[in-house]
């Protein structure tokens, strides 16, 4: 593998389409990426009851044990194993268990607050935002809570009104300025093909660790260009 790792931090909105954006990024990788959830940083919240941890906001980053997540990478990129938390959404709280996680190529932390911490923003070689319309957004936290997750939806929608909402305008969107690039629309797959692309150049040895948000806008710009004048050509009769 290549050493030290390298690191992709991918941030957005809930219902943004992070986990999508992850997947297929790293296609061409698969076998050599490691996924560091942001979610299972939740704080154990083991001294609150099953009501009270219910009641605490999951979108604030006071929520997130920061100092746990930075040891961790710190740890996977000195090239030893950590023991990650695993999160049950179901009870809001950590399970008992965790899992072991082994440095590897690539690491992905995906996560809604991914590009907030400034410690942890350091120890990224590539950011990502993930945007999308606040409409789809809410529509897919509404299905994935409800159906996969079990809650009820009056309970969904009102917290997403009392704290997803002024959350992700007062911490997670203007995390975006930190981004090295806005990917629109959930999972635009121009940025998505380039930056697979890039990342199987890393696994390979053949890539440049440092990204500029500027290369990779001018990059996508080509490709773009690239792919309108293919479409203006006349086809065969």
């Amino acid at each position: 593998m290549t050493y030290p790792s390298f690191v992709v931090g991918i941030a957005g909105g809930t219902g943004a389409g992070k986990t999508t954006v992850s997947r297929l990024i790293t296609e061409r990788v698969a076998d050599s990426v490691t996924r560091i959830p942001l979610d299972n940083y939740y704080r154990d919240l083991s001294h609150l009851d099953l009501e009270e941890r219910a009641e605490v906001n999951y979108d604030h980053p006071e929520a997130f044990e920061w100092e746990l997540l930075r040891d961790h990478l710190e740890t996977l990129l000195a090239g030893r194993g950590v023991e990650m938390p695993q999160y049950d959404f179901e009870i809001h709280n950590r399970k008992a268990e965790t899992v072991t996680v082994e440095p590897t190529d690539v690491i992905v932390v995906e996560g809604i607050l991914a590009l907030y911490d400034e410690a942890v923003n350091g120890m990224l070689d590539l950011r990502l935002y993930v945007e999308a319309d606040a409409d789809v957004r809410i529509l897919r936290r509404i299905e994935r809570d409800v159906v996969d997750r079990g809650r009820d939806l009056e309970g969904v929608i009102d917290q997403y009104l009392s704290t997803v909402k002024p959350m992700h305008e007062q911490f997670i969107e203007p995390t975006k300025k930190d981004a090295d690039l806005i990917i629109p629309e959930g999972a635009n797959t121009m940025a998505v093909n380039l930056l697979g692309e890039k990342l199987r150049n890393e696994v390979e040895g053949e890539g440049a660790r440092t990204w500029e948000r500027e290369e990779l806008e001018r990059e996508l710009a080509r490709e773009r260009s690239a792919d309108r004048d293919s479409a203006a050509r006349p086809g065969p009769e």
